[in-house]
């Protein structure tokens, strides 16, 4: 029986912590953001006076420190987190770690004075500007290293799915960020070429970059939870290479029935069919987390539930018959809530109350707020998902109706648009309760006169993952 706050954790603990609680106030920071974005959909003279905070600006940049605030920030804390300890050892380059973090998060403060000031690239999840991409490869690049490190140097060489999915995120980033700049901005196509590439970037981002980070994290949360070996794990390594593999052709399934070759298309929709294979493996091993203790495995659960779901609905309407329905509603935005809210958000939420307790040696200062924050997140992203898929449900009929004013669409959908903005600001509420707690367990480890208030776990520890 290991010792689950480990001399390692200790000693590897400031970049992590630095990530985690920069990703925290970008959680923070985008609520309020997303909340404006929202109110002005359907009350469009909110703050109509101020051009910094027009409705585009503002969704664009609820979006960019969501993605590369939150996600990218939690993402890489809790990747170099796993591979730390299945490596065995403290991380080695932390100095990179901690200075790229540190220019990652100026990289992303100057992104959203960029988009505020106009220079938003209007591209799905890229709405940084040009001129902070390559400095943000290299920041990436910067904090990376020691997980790179840490999966080349293990003590054991046997590697786990948790590995598997951590590195080829560190890896596949800087390519397809490095591609997209490259394609979209350095040597930019014309016509319908552009669409295809922002898409597949877009898709990627998702498939090749998010989905391995929190998957990496689910893996090692669900294995140590349960405490004994996922099941049905000999299908792990298929269900990695087919979402490596599949994952990236997926892009074109936004650009159904649009001006784009028709190879394209087909190509998308016969990928996002056989993705499946790797969403059924997924949930075969980590259905354990069901029925795991903990907050934690809780988070996870719900997590992996809804990156089921959304990759059901992803792959049913990528068919011609149900994008032309579901295509210019609010369907889209569910699908992308669901993914980046429900999944890796929550996925994240769940390894960042597993992994602090362990880094800190101390527990959570506040119990009732990280129940608060579990129940908050669960209504938010059920009132939030479920108003969008309501709200497009008003819009097929009418949008389908050539005889309809869009006027009338408007008045339709807003009482589910209020239901949006009410969701978001659960979720808010629940993301500072989180701040909170974060910081004052974290400021713990610096009153060192304090005994640790986290002890190990009386079951083995399982290296399953």
């Amino acid at each position: 029986m290991t010792s689950e706050h480990s001399p390692n954790d200790a000693a590897s603990r400031w970049p992590i912590l630095m990530l985690l609680l920069a990703g925290s106030v970008w959680l923070v920071v985008s609520g309020v953001l997303g909340i404006i974005a929202s109110v002005q959909v359907h009350t469009p003279v909110f703050l109509s006076g101020c051009p910094l905070l027009t409705h585009g600006r503002v969704s664009a940049l609820a979006e960019t420190s969501f993605v590369y605030g939150w996600l990218a920030n939690a993402g890489l804390g809790l990747a170099l987190w796993v591979l730390g300890r299945l490596a065995g050892e403290p991380l080695r380059a932390q100095n990179w770690a901690l200075i790229g973090t540190a220019f990652w998060n100026i990289g992303v403060a100057v992104a959203l004075a960029g988009v505020a000031t106009g220079d938003a690239t209007g591209f799905a999840l890229l709405g940084l500007p040009r001129y902070v991409q390559l400095e943000m490869i290299f920041s990436y690049a910067a904090v990376a290293l020691p997980g790179i490190l840490a999966w080349s140097g293990r003590l054991r060489r046997v590697s786990f799915a948790s590995h598997w999915y951590a590195a080829a995120a560190l890896f596949l980033f800087p390519w397809l960020l490095s591609v997209a700049h490259v394609v979209l901005f350095a040597l930019p196509p014309r016509g319908v070429v552009q669409a295809i590439a922002a898409g597949w970037y877009a898709q990627g981002a998702w498939t090749l970059w998010l989905a391995p980070l929190f998957l990496s994290v689910a893996y090692y949360v669900v294995a140590k939870t349960t405490g004994r070996a996922l099941p049905s794990y000999e299908f792990a390594a298929l269900g990695f290479w087919c979402l490596v593999f599949v994952g990236g052709l997926t892009g074109g399934r936004h650009l159904v029935g649009g001006p784009v070759p028709a190879w394209i298309s087909a190509v998308a929709v016969v990928s996002s069919a056989l993705l499946s294979f790797h969403v059924i493996v997924v949930v075969l091993n980590l259905r354990g987390a069901a029925t795991a203790p903990g907050v934690s495995a809780k988070f996870v659960a719900f997590g992996i539930a809804a990156y089921a779901l959304g990759a059901g609905a992803d792959a049913a309407t990528s068919f011609l018959g149900v994008a032309v329905k579901t295509e210019f509603t609010y369907f889209d935005e569910a699908l992308r809530q669901l993914a980046l809210y429900g999944a890796a958000t929550a996925v994240f939420l769940g390894g960042i109350y597993f992994a602090v307790p362990r880094i800190t040696g101390k527990a959570w200062l506040s119990g009732r707020l990280v129940r608060a924050h579990l129940l908050l997140t669960f209504a938010g992203v059920v009132l939030l998902v479920g108003s969008l898929v309501v709200a497009s449900l008003v819009q097929i009929p009418d949008l389908l109706d050539a005889k309809v004013p869009f006027a009338q669409i408007t008045r339709e959908t807003r009482p589910w648009l209020l239901g949006v903005t009410g969701a978001l600001g659960i979720l808010l509420a629940g993301n500072i309760a989180l701040l909170v707690n974060f910081y004052a367990t974290a400021c713990e480890i610096l009153n060192l006169s304090k005994p640790a208030a986290f002890e190990a776990p009386a079951a083995a520890e399982t290296h399953a993952s």
